[in-house]
């Protein structure tokens, strides 16, 4: 009985010795301005996560914060994977698809892979600062987010798992003939050192152009025009496995998964990458069934990879048209602020500043869905050393920041292996995940500054509200009620391309309560302008709301006293007044 009584003591004293740790520990951590202090769901935004790892911390993000969070798959993968979207709003304060939403997605491209962790970051830090910030939890009462890390699930588990280099795969896991020989998928990436990276071969020759630098070992140095050298480049690693005299030249796809969109889009032999028709691939097809059935979809963002870039439309320049001067100075207002956001990015327009695009994810959002849209490209080489001039595939830069920052970590060291085809070559080179991606330790902060620009383009969709409505007697047992709508963000209710195309419905302003004799827009109250509308005018059809501006309606009523007014935008969310 003693020996039972002693060890109870001891198990009531160990918990009550672990309550003063756990007490003690969260004494010697101090909340950093701006970050989740105590987070439920703990993530490393330092590394990077396979398609199940981010699925497995969107569920545990839901599971943590069920009134903030769900998670639906909304189709499939070639392969067969879940397309996994997660929906962020204040669940208590209406449904999702009442409040004007923000479209997040990212790696579209396999091999831009940040693109996942960003998104999901935006996910994590929404639901995290709910509880202690008062302006998330402002924004996730008037708004909705839909957030889809990965369009690319298939290919983006094999950039990781699979020999692949910086660039390889751009597109999903279909296996195409990218040779023309009429056989699909017959010289793959050869993995010769077993490494997971495909770097480069190279190998002595009396003739070769390069030598390796004295002070770096690493480096390949051209010798100058009236030098011979010690090495010649062979290229990436691999074999000839189909003896067409090229290496690794029949792997997977090549398409592109971002110029298979239904607007603008061009064949093959015009758009390289586009496949047979728009939406060939099930990924973009499931995304954009989502959208259409999601009319509350107002601003969009992709996340794609390299080059620290803000783009918008158009892709193309016979699109120029498409984007009217009222949408453009929203586009601008927004894209400004991100440039100071995001430090070393720079806001631009992708067909006159980048290259021409057609059948792209974001014209395709705007030019069909009326979307207010950007597409970041993300690691800038501004962020290694906070000074311009280094730019993508900057080698010189890419080893001091090897030698300085990663300490060796980011580059294969050259070995000698005995190729079938080219005798003793040396293989070596930068890894898979370096250059194009973020090293971890910028990941976390770029990730932060991203998802802030998103948020802050979410913030400026539309919110409405019923503001200054007057009543006037007219005698004879009528009145006239007059109310405001009144949009307090950037953004219109209707985009010039939505109201062109009559995309989607009117904003509806409706009075309850009251016999209504007439219903009313006001176009010009000081002149005394109005558009009567006949039909059924206690429903009062409102073409659009710009934004930061104002529109009036009026009714003639012969009865109501109690009455209400509410607002039911598609884009713009709803609104009430009561009396």
């Amino acid at each position: 009985m003693k020996t039972r009584k002693a060890i109870v003591a001891l198990a009531l004293g160990a918990l009550s010795l672990g309550a003063l740790d756990a007490n003690a520990q969260h004494e010697n951590y101090f909340r950093a301005i701006g970050t989740p202090h105590k987070p439920k769901v703990e993530i490393s935004f330092n590394r990077y996560y396979s398609s199940e790892g981010l699925w497995d911390l969107m569920k545990k993000i839901a599971a943590a914060h069920p009134d903030l969070a769900k998670v639906e798959s909304i189709g499939k993968s070639v392969q067969g994977r879940d397309i996994l979207t997660i929906t962020i709003t204040d669940f208590s304060t209406g449904k999702d698809t009442d409040k004007p939403a923000m479209w997040i997605d990212g790696n579209i491209h396999s091999n831009e892979i940040q693109g996942g962790e960003f998104s999901l970051y935006v996910a994590w830090y929404l639901t995290e600062m709910y509880a202690d910030n008062d302006f998330i939890k402002q924004l996730l009462k008037e708004k909705t987010f839909y957030i889809t890390p990965t369009i690319n699930p298939d290919a983006r588990n094999n950039f990781f798992k699979e020999p692949n280099n910086a660039n390889t795969p751009r597109s999903g896991m279909l296996v195409l003939d990218n040779d023309g020989d009429g056989l699909a998928g017959e010289d793959m990436m050869d993995d010769l050192d077993g490494d997971g990276n495909i770097t480069m071969m190279i190998r002595k020759s009396p003739t070769g152009r390069f030598i390796k630098d004295p002070l770096d070992s690493r480096r390949l140095m051209m010798v100058g025009p009236d030098q011979v050298g010690e090495y010649e480049m062979l290229g990436q690693e691999g074999i000839d496995n189909d003896g067409d005299g090229e290496v690794n030249d029949d792997g997977i796809g090549y398409y592109d998964p971002n110029r298979d969109w239904g607007w603008n889009w061009q064949p093959d032999y015009i758009q390289r990458g586009a496949l047979r028709y728009p939406f060939t691939l099930p990924e973009n097809r499931a995304i954009m069934e989502f959208v259409m059935k999601h009319p509350n979809i107002a601003g969009a963002q992709s996340f794609h990879n390299s080059g620290g870039m803000i783009l918008r439309g158009p892709g193309a320049e016979e699109d120029v048209n498409t984007y009217t001067r009222e949408d453009i100075r929203i586009y601008d207002a927004i894209g400004k602020v991100g440039q100071e956001m995001i430090p070393g990015y720079r806001y631009i327009t992708v067909y006159k500043d980048l290259y021409t695009v057609f059948g792209g994810e974001l014209d395709w959002f705007y030019g069909n869905r009326g979307v207010f849209t950007y597409s970041n490209e993300l690691m800038n080489p501004y962020l290694y050393f906070h000074k311009d001039g280094g730019g993508r595939g900057n080698q010189d830069e890419q080893f001091r920041v090897d030698q300085l920052l990663t300490f060796g970590d980011a580059f294969v060291n050259w070995k000698e292996y005995e190729h079938p085809q080219f005798g003793t070559v040396e293989i070596g080179g930068f890894k898979k995940t370096f250059g194009r991606a973020h090293p971890g330790f910028l990941l976390e902060q770029d990730a932060h500054r991203n998802a802030a620009f998103t948020i802050f383009h979410a913030y400026h969709t539309p919110k409405l509200s019923v503001m200054n409505v007057e009543e006037e007697d007219l005698g004879g047992g009528l009145k006239a009620i007059t109310a405001t709508i009144f949009n307090e963000r950037m953004m219109p209710t209707h985009a010039s391309q939505d109201l062109k195309y009559k995309i989607e419905r009117p904003d509806y302003v409706t009075i309850s309560g009251a016999k209504v004799v007439a219903g009313f827009v006001v176009e010009d109250e000081d002149r005394n302008k109005f558009k009567e509308q006949k039909s059924s005018p206690e429903k009062i059809a409102v073409e659009n709301i710009p934004g930061m501006s104002a529109v009036k309606v009026k009714w003639i009523v012969s009865s109501g006293s109690n009455y209400s007014i509410s607002v039911n935008s598609a884009k713009g969310g709803k609104a009430t007044w009561k009396k």
